[in-house]
């Protein structure tokens, strides 16, 4: 098969799975993994997909969203710097959200023993790694739970986040920028998400670049409503800088 047969048959596919991965492509097509990403980034080029990790999307899917085993092992180095930046940023004593998120997950892995600090979240993963923090007062808020991200969504989330007032949120997007705002795929998500921003004095957001001029189905608000984004050095100055205009801090971890 040429070339171009095979990248036809690899949109085919994409097309009608809503998704295509590299390993299944080779063992297909009986090619080498590096075959494939190559077509892919033919593909790409041309505009009839979108690579993601692992694989690709058909062009204009706004609302794919990987699975959290997925996003935990993408841009891993970057979020574990973001993570770690973002430490500066908790009040001494005080209220603190933390949205559902893998970057936002190894911030709560990373906080220290000694932090002392009421901690409000509706992300399942989150609540079981500080369920046994000595000197956290834990607040899980309830809900149905989504299961591509272990995140409580719906009223009795909206409610929760409707009733308190914090220090700081620490949230997450799967696509931010000064066009689009703040973006996910999912819309109960987004919502949480909005209330979560409502209920915090200041909003942090934990993002990596890759995430930077990208678009997903729902918006949740728009990057003024953000005080500091904390992102990696993928980001470059001129993106930063063009950020800060728009009044928002940036902090290139």
């Amino acid at each position: 098969m040429y070339a171009p047969e095979r990248q036809q048959e690899i949109l085919r596919l994409a097309r009608d799975g809503g998704r295509v991965d590299v390993l299944s492509l080779a063992e297909e097509f009986q090619v080498t993994a590096e075959t494939i990403r190559r077509d892919l980034k033919a593909l790409d080029r041309a505009g009839l997909v979108r690579r993601v990790h692992g694989g690709a999307i058909p062009a204009g899917r706004l609302d794919f969203e990987p699975d959290l085993a997925e996003r935990e092992g993408t841009s891993a180095d970057e979020k574990d710097r973001i993570a770690k930046a973002a430490l500066t940023e908790l009040p001494t004593e005080g209220t603190v959200i933390l949205d559902a998120g893998t970057t936002v997950a190894r911030l709560a892995a990373a906080l220290p023993l000694e932090a002392s600090l009421t901690v409000v979240t509706h992300s399942l993963p989150i609540a079981a790694r500080l369920a046994d923090h000595p000197g956290m007062q834990l607040h899980l808020v309830g809900g149905r739970v989504r299961h591509r991200t272990r995140a409580a969504v719906d009223a009795w989330a909206l409610r929760a986040y409707g009733e308190i007032r914090a220090d700081v949120l620490f949230v997450a997007a799967n696509g931010f920028s000064a066009e689009h705002g703040l973006t996910t795929p999912d819309l109960a998500e987004a919502a949480v998400k909005r209330a979560a921003v409502a209920a915090a004095r200041r909003v942090v957001l934990l993002a990596d670049s890759a995430k930077h001029g990208q678009e997903h189905f729902a918006r949740f608000g728009d990057l003024s409503d953000v005080d500091l984004l904390i992102t990696d050095s993928g980001l470059s100055p001129d993106d930063a800088a063009a950020i800060e205009r728009g009044g928002t801090e940036v902090v290139r971890a």
